[in-house]
């Protein structure tokens, strides 16, 4: 009977349900676009309706479309927007703030207070992470510094704080289940990815109660059942996991040194690194990658900010292209970018250097340079950035790189793809399937009900749809990526001196 998984996959700026069949193929898609909320400059906020309501409707949506019963259906998997933060109140299910998005940086003052506190190593130690207001755990702190009555409601055991995969599975089941998963809470700045427990001295630094914490579960078990409510039936919910790592899953990157990349807005470069946390000596984020029955892998994760906007912005803000999608073209009628480099340092730059204060660059051009040639540069600067990730990684882990699988948009762009072979000097491997982050949720849930036997099964799915290998002379490509890493030098700094 049971012939289907369902992904939920909860994302920034819209939801979507994903139905995948046994072959781990998508037999059908829904999404909906939700309001992002701007209140003050660097503010980012959703309304916790929004995300609930969208969520629900693209679920049931889906089903319809494909004419599935939920007795068809063996399990739901969750795959989140991470680090976005929301409180409810306990009794009534009623949120006490909107929901503030990762994107959010209105607590880098509090940030700035524990570095000058000396608390960096206390918080890199336990959690693998830097302290940025990136994370869950500054957020908290803030709504229950700034909302009435909050702080008072938390002290009492009325307040309940869960990223988007809590607060999903709490409407689901009717507050029945309030908890997350070990991929959620090892970015919220307060679990200790060693004894893998919320932390009680972080807690205490950030003012936390412990009573407001979900419950902490593997990334792939029947947690419990969706309320009869919404689908006529109970349905399993069977498999969490935070989008980078669901797509690490999703990719089958499942053996220590097997790496991703996706590339979106931004590139998240994620590296299994096996069953022990590695220290990253380049800033680079220890985090965990998954729990399936009892066991947890670990992941060294680096973050780009800015990938495709670079496309975005070539096309909104200088007109050069008319669709995203040209730019493969115009990059294309030219060899190289004849010497232009383009640090897209927008809004500063993150793995491996961290520097809030790096402006966005273009160097080297001649009279001779043209649109193609900065288009070319565009798409160097896009692959240029993720070798340097993998730069440091290899570094941190000692483990040598044989592969990289990439996902997402851009990952459809074959000049891209190619150049960033170039670049690792390795192969790149694009799979059929690029929709990892909610397939990667599936096979979560999947595994859990027995829908899929084991890791072996789900192995044999993933199909290659293209790989790219190195054809330039290696010698010449250093000298373009040397070029590049001195103009990202350049772009350092550059609000501070200013």
């Amino acid at each position: 009977m049971q012939k289907f998984i369902l992904a939920l996959d909860s994302g920034t700026t819209s939801n979507r349900g994903i139905l995948f069949n046994h072959l781990g193929e998508i037999t059908d898609t829904s999404q909906q676009e939700f309001e992002q909320i701007y209140p003050r400059p660097g503010w980012v906020e959703h309304r916790p309706s929004d995300i609930w309501e969208s969520q629900l409707k693209v679920a049931r949506d889906v089903l319809k479309k494909q004419k599935v019963s939920p007795a068809e259906i063996s399990g739901i998997g969750i795959t989140n927007q991470r680090e976005t933060t929301l409180i409810w109140n306990r009794e009534t299910g009623e949120p006490i703030y909107n929901a503030i998005v990762w994107q959010d940086r209105r607590t880098a003052g509090i940030c700035d207070n524990l570095k000058n506190r000396g608390l960096e190593k206390t918080f890199a130690e336990k959690t693998g992470l830097v302290i940025d207001a990136y994370f869950s755990g500054t957020k908290i702190k803030w709504i229950l510094d700034n909302v009435e009555g909050a702080r008072e409601m938390a002290e009492v055991g009325k307040l309940a704080f869960g990223t988007v995969d809590t607060w999903l599975i709490w409407k689901l089941t009717k507050g029945k289940l309030h908890i997350t998963d070990v991929t959620n809470a090892s970015r919220t700045l307060l679990f200790n990815i060693h004894t893998l427990k919320w932390d009680k001295e972080l807690l205490e630094i950030l003012g936390v109660p412990e009573s407001m914490l979900p419950d902490v579960k593997s990334s792939s078990e029947i947690y419990g059942t969706t309320s009869k409510d919404f689908f006529d039936e109970e349905i399993p919910i069977a498999g969490i996991a935070g989008d980078q790592q669901a797509a690490l899953f999703g990719q089958m990157c499942v053996d220590e040194g097997m790496v991703k990349n996706t590339y979106g807005t931004g590139c998240f470069v994620v590296m299994n690194t096996g069953s022990k946390p590695i220290v990253s000596k380049h800033k680079l984020l220890t985090t965990i990658a998954w729990q399936v029955n009892g066991k947890t892998t670990y992941a060294l994760e680096g973050s780009i900010f800015v990938a495709g906007a670079v496309v975005q912005w070539l096309r909104d803000e200088l007109g050069i292209i008319q669709s995203s999608a040209e730019i493969e073209e115009l990059a294309s009628q030219v060899d190289d970018s004849d010497g232009v480099s383009f640090v897209p340092g927008f809004v500063g730059l993150g793995t491996p250097h961290w520097d809030q204060y790096a402006t966005g660059t273009i160097i080297g051009l001649s009279r001779g340079t043209n649109k193609a040639h900065i288009a070319r540069a565009a798409l160097d600067a896009i692959a240029f950035q993720s070798m340097e990730v993998m730069e440091t990684m290899v570094d941190d882990s000692g483990i040598e790189l044989h592969e990289l699988r990439v996902d997402g948009g851009a990952a459809v762009n074959n000049l891209l793809m190619q150049i960033q072979a170039e670049a690792i000097g390795n192969k790149v491997a694009r799979p059929k399937t690029i929709e990892t982050t909610a397939l990667g949720a599936a096979y979560l849930a999947g595994l859990a009900t027995g829908f899929w036997k084991n890791l072996e099964e789900i192995k044999k799915q993933w199909q290659i749809d293209r790989t790219f290998v190195p054809q330039e002379d290696p010698e010449k490509f250093r000298q373009v990526t040397l070029n590049w890493k001195k103009a990202v030098e350049r772009s350092k700094g550059w609000y501070e001196s200013h």
